[in-house]
């Protein structure tokens, strides 16, 4: 191999590596790639959203909703999922036991309705 050659080789792999770095870090930045572990992230936080919000229609559907809202009210901020539990409104239809992530999101969004 020529001195030059080497030198075109050199300086080509030098602009590939240089090209996938910039492009990597302009998809990442402005792209909107993701990796698998952030888009495992989201998706959890996403069917978390989906299920509190299940629960929180769950509790307003019963019989006498302002009653428990003001139950709710009265319990103490840290068994407050347990208060949702003890309700079942956490429960997913068809689920026999649901997730204790459930029932603290639930409480987080019926927080919410009583500041309203």
């Amino acid at each position: 191999m020529t001195p030059v050659t080497a030198s075109k080789v050199k300086y080509g792999v030098w602009g590939l590596i240089c090209g996938a770095i910039i492009a990597m870090i302009i998809g990442f930045a402005w792209g909107g790639w993701t990796t698998s572990g952030t888009t495992t992230r989201m998706s959890d936080e996403s069917v978390l959203a989906a299920r509190a919000a299940i629960c929180v229609a769950q509790f307003m559907k019963q019989p006498n909703p302002q009653e428990q809202l003001q139950a709710f009210e009265k319990v103490d901020n840290y068994r407050r999922s347990t208060f949702i539990e003890k309700g079942g409104w956490d429960k997913m239809p068809g689920e026999e036991q649901a997730s204790p992530t459930v029932a603290r999101a639930c409480a987080n969004g019926l927080e919410v309705l009583l500041k309203k």
